[in-house]
């Protein structure tokens, strides 16, 4: 059967079950979460990172409200549903999970991943969720950092380069 990006979208409820089968199996779950508007180079670079450190590499996506609180009013650019779907189509992608909170602090609670990955501008102490990971012998991993790519980056970008037309 082909999996498609539709079938890498989980409820909140699907992605508890998925973790305990996982974890059966012997599976290494890495987890990692963010907005993801607009999918660029650097994102691309972290989450083939995040796959490298496990088996199934399970990504939470920010919802709609979330990002706009956490980004500003003019964000996101792209809807969840779209952000969701550009993100299951990529082959390190295994399973996304919505979220509605700021942060993935419940979301880790339930998926109980053994890595948490987040990008090189965070420093470990300040990753949410490190507390339950690390409860369980689990570990936080930094992804190396990609100078110059962010979305904030790219939308300023585009800023400039419409003021100068």
């Amino acid at each position: 059967m082909k999996i498609t990006p539709r079938d890498k979208i989980l409820s909140r409820q699907k992605a508890r079950e998925l973790g305990e089968k996982l974890r059966k199996e012997g599976k290494v779950i890495v987890f990692t979460n963010g907005c993801f508007d607009i999918l660029h180079r650097g994102h691309i670079e972290y989450l083939e990172y995040a796959k490298s450190q496990g088996d199934v590499l399970v990504v939470g996506i920010n919802d709609d409200d979330s990002v706009r609180r956490l980004k500003g009013k003019n964000r996101p650019v792209n809807n969840l549903q779209d952000r969701m779907y550009v993100l299951a189509a990529l082959y390190m992608v295994d399973f996304i999970i919505p979220f509605s909170q700021d942060t993935p602090y419940e979301l880790i609670k339930e998926v109980k991943p053994h890595i948490l990955v987040k990008g090189g501008d965070y420093v470990p102490h300040d990753v949410v969720g490190k507390d339950i990971v690390e409860s369980y012998g689990g570990k936080v991993i930094i992804a190396p950092y990609k100078e110059g790519y962010s979305t904030s980056h790219l939308l300023n970008k585009i800023k400039k380069e419409e003021k100068s037309l």
